[in-house]
């Protein structure tokens, strides 16, 4: 990922990564909460309370951290 101040822009790689991940392309992506905001929008499609959605839910998180360079997200 790319950072400039508040602003960020993911790398090739990254966007396919995503789009592997979750199957949405992720465009528009300008800031950290535009992240969270896909991430969020990520998870509503593939809702659920199965173990393989939480899984799914749980590298979504795992992904958007890793991108933002901190800590993986725990859960809460």
């Amino acid at each position: 990922m790319l950072r400039l101040g508040s602003q960020i822009r993911l790398t090739r790689t990254e966007v396919a990564h995503f789009r592997w991940l979750t199957d949405v392309e992720p465009v528009g992506i300008r800031s950290q909460d535009d992240l969270w905001v896909y991430a969020a929008a990520c998870k509503a499609k593939y809702w659920g309370t199965s173990r393989d959605t939480q899984f799914l839910h749980w590298l979504i998180d795992q992904e958007v951290a890793r991108c933002l360079g901190g800590a993986p997200a725990l859960e809460t």
